[in-house]
């Protein structure tokens, strides 16, 4: 719940921005729950408060509550977080009637429920270029560092810190040989209160735990991450004798620290916005540079900026100078399913790289399919194995639809044993798919992808052999089962063309390297290498970086090729939002979009937040200005209009020079019946850190046009560089009855 005076979010998809408003979150019923009460932010000074000042404002936490308990006792026992050093607020245990009545207190910016978010490499690194592979005289090829490597020392000293669930400190990816005293700007402490806690030294130089639990990472998606963005380098990894190289992450020199928010539960790993909100203020006070968070919600029906923890601890966060790096969530490709979209955090979607390994399946009449898995143990002999599709082994009392997908308990171990099954993907993780089949006695899965996930493919860890197809190859599959009376198949060991957790309950299973996908690791790759421009730039604010990061991105594939979508059909900027980042450009940017603290405030006045709501956010008494700024005039990377048919748009923006002096020149490439002008379109900067202002104008040619999704981009160019940000155009919107905005759906 919030108060009553939600009003609508401004929602940026990925990179690119879209407009639309949501539904105020009713009362809840009166069950006792923990309910987040947020005062917005302090006057202490966060870093430099002393002891006294945060006993103060736990002080003032208590009289609040106790004001509305009735009681000081009743009201130190209901407290389960006071937030002290840079958010202001609290954790309390209420019903929905008392929750509603503090709501109501002047000095409340929002009360909500604590909701629970979800969590969302040896080869990536080289696939974005931070190594460079050249010649030596001898004919010999090597790899040497790219040139932000060089330039930003590799990271070093700055700190990346990762809201996750925790880190197995034994990594090699967390090894300090070779590394100095740690940053004098480090005020973070080592929890280590268990008999297994986390020991730290000077690589990994912090970790704070939350909830009744141990720091370490039992679950091992937060040491995936955390060795993904700062990962120092560790020679000689491979996985299954596959995926061989040299892991390491994107800043091998940072220091990193890690924030346990997430903890295991029975149905898979939970994060609560009270942790997530206690690590954000722990987080900016200990005095790290960037933050990684690769988790968020995936239920945008009550969503209000002031009831999300994330958003409400990022932007404390960016206020304070540190770069936020969220995940997109992995509920795409379908359109409004994109999370942590506040502008001030550098939202990342995923994309596929150039490794491959290869499964290949041999069916019964000849048909050889390539696919991808790993796993420890390959069929023992080369020869064809019984094949059969996992809804003609199910049990009695199980549906033919469950089946086929490899749900638990709808396999029948009298018809499985000894067979390969053939799986389809959906509902359940993937790799659990191979688990049930294990248990049923199959030897084998070929995991076939369902028509939404079409050409995608993971190199999970499976429990059998395994082979993971596209959807085509899939059909081809199904297709041989059915019309074959005793079908057979083969599936041949892996063949290759990051750090992980050595908890578990399956030794068959546990490496201290693994592969993962999805937005949660595409994430700490751009955290990492915003440590390195970072490190090359300390002094840029987090938008520069952010900026910088986006504008030098490109919409093309990695032979020059446009990108595609999972579905092999040209994508957009649905798909790739500003495009794949280039972490070489991003050092040398030419132009930066900047925005200060207060323009993230005026923009959410421009979207109905008023300055009750937002009074405390920045400042004591902050006020909504009188003529508030058009939601178009927000200096953020990229145009949206998402409502061509109310007539012509006007943007405002601004550039920031950050290189030599220059001309710089506009070129538009034009969305499909939509007319782009930029007054002026050409900039002359005398000099570093020179800002000029520009108006971007869009009309639509004809009447009716951009009825669908329309996409372009502006350019500024001075020859040298290359300033790219997406223009998105529709006319293509759902209206609620109150003629309001509600979706591009």
């Amino acid at each position: 719940m919030t108060t009553n005076r939600r009003p609508p979010p401004l929602a940026f998809l990925c990179l690119v921005s879209v407009l639309c408003l949501l539904s105020s979150p009713s009362l809840a019923s009166s069950a006792k729950r923990h309910y987040v009460v947020y005062l917005g932010g302090h006057n202490h000074g966060g870093s430099s408060a002393t002891e006294a000042d945060l006993q103060a404002v736990t002080d003032s936490h208590h009289d609040l509550l106790a004001t509305h308990l009735g009681d000081m006792e009743k009201a130190k026992n209901a407290i389960r977080y006071s937030y002290t050093r840079h958010i202001n607020g609290f954790t309390a245990v209420l019903d929905a009637e008392e929750a509603a009545r503090i709501a109501k207190h002047p000095g409340v910016v929002s009360v909500f429920p604590d909701r629970m978010k979800k969590l969302h490499t040896t080869n990536s690194w080289d696939f974005m270029l931070l190594n460079k592979e050249i010649e030596i005289p001898s004919g010999k090829l090597i790899k040497v560092p790219s040139e932000i490597w060089k330039a930003a020392r590799f990271g070093e000293n700055v700190i990346i810190g990762n809201l996750d669930s925790g880190v197995w400190p034994e990594s090699k990816s967390f090894n300090d040989k070779g590394y100095g005293p740690i940053p004098a700007k480090w005020k973070g402490l080592c929890e280590n209160n268990t008999k297994i806690g986390v020991s730290c030294n000077r690589k990994l130089i912090g970790s704070r735990l939350y909830n009744k639990d141990n720091p370490r990472d039992m679950d091992g998606h937060g040491s995936h991450t955390l060795s993904t963005a700062g990962g120092n380098f560790v020679p000689g990894v491979d996985i299954l004798s596959a995926a061989g190289g040299v892991a390491k992450g994107g800043a091998p020199r940072a220091r990193v620290a890690a924030y346990k928010v997430c903890f295991v539960v029975e149905d898979g790993t939970s994060c609560a916005d009270s942790d997530i909100l206690a690590g954000f203020d722990a987080a900016i006070a200990d005095g790290v540079d960037v933050l990684s968070v690769s988790l968020g919600s995936e239920d945008f029906a009550d969503y209000s900026y002031l009831a999300d923890g994330l958003a409400i601890g990022s932007f404390h966060a960016v206020r304070s100078g540190v770069v936020v790096v969220a995940s997109a969530g992995n509920s795409g490709p379908v359109q409004g399913t994109v999370a942590n979209f506040a502008p001030w955090i550098v939202t990342v979607g995923a994309s596929t790289t150039d490794r491959n390994i290869d499964v290949h399946v041999e069916l019964g009449n000849g048909d050889r399919l390539k696919g991808t898995a790993l796993f420890q143990k390959p069929l023992p002999d080369h020869k064809q194995y019984k094949l059969a599709s996992a809804a003609d082994v199910k049990l009695p009392n199980a549906t033919a639809e469950d089946a086929i997908l490899c749900l638990p308990g709808t396999l029948d171990p009298t018809k499985a044993q000894g067979k390969i099954l053939a799986c389809l993907r959906g509902k359940t993780a993937r790799v659990d798919k191979s688990r049930q089949a294990k248990n049923a006695g199959a030897i084998g899965v070929i995991l076939c992808n369902d028509e939404a996930s079409g050409i995608e493919l993971v190199d999970d860890i499976h429990y059998v052999p395994t082979s993971h197809v596209v959807y085509k190859d899939g059909v081809k599959v199904f297709r041989y089962i059915n019309g074959t009376k005793n079908p057979t198949a083969y599936i041949a060991p892996p063949v290759t063309t990051a750090a992980y957790t050595m908890a578990g309950d399956d030794e068959s299973r546990k490496y201290p390297y693994q592969l993962e996908s999805g937005t949660s690791m595409a994430c700490p790759h751009v955290a990492g290498v915003a440590a390195l421009v970072k490190a090359v730039h300390p002094d840029w604010s987090p938008s520069a970086v952010h900026s910088a990061i986006m504008t030098t991105a490109r919409t093309r594939g990695n032979t020059g090729d446009k990108m595609n979508d999972l579905n092999e059909h040209e994508s957009s900027s649905f798909g790739y939002g500003a495009g794949h980042i280039r972490p070489n450009r991003a050092i040398k940017p030419g132009l930066v979009y900047e925005v200060a603290a207060h323009e993230y405030l005026e923009l959410l006045c421009s979207i109905g937040y008023n300055s009750s709501d937002m009074g405390e956010l920045l400042e004591k008494g902050y006020k909504c200005p009188k003529k508030v700024k058009s939601v178009f005039d927000h200096n953020y990377p990229s145009f949206s209009v998402p409502n061509l048919g109310s007539g012509p748009v006007t943007f405002k923006r601004r550039v920031k020079n950050v290189g030599p002096p220059g001309v710089y020149a506009a070129e538009v490439k034009e969305p499909y019946g939509v007319a782009v002008k930029v007054v002026p379109d050409v900039l002359k900067f005398d000099k570093y850190g020179e800002e000029k202002s520009f108006k971007v104008m869009v009309a639509a040619k004809w009447k009716g046009a951009a009825k669908g999704y329309e996409f372009g981009g502006l350019t500024w160019t001075d020859g040298d560089h290359y300033v790219r940000s997406p223009i998105f155009v529709t006319d293509n919107l759902v209206i609620d009855q109150s003629n309001k905005i509600v979706g591009t759906y």
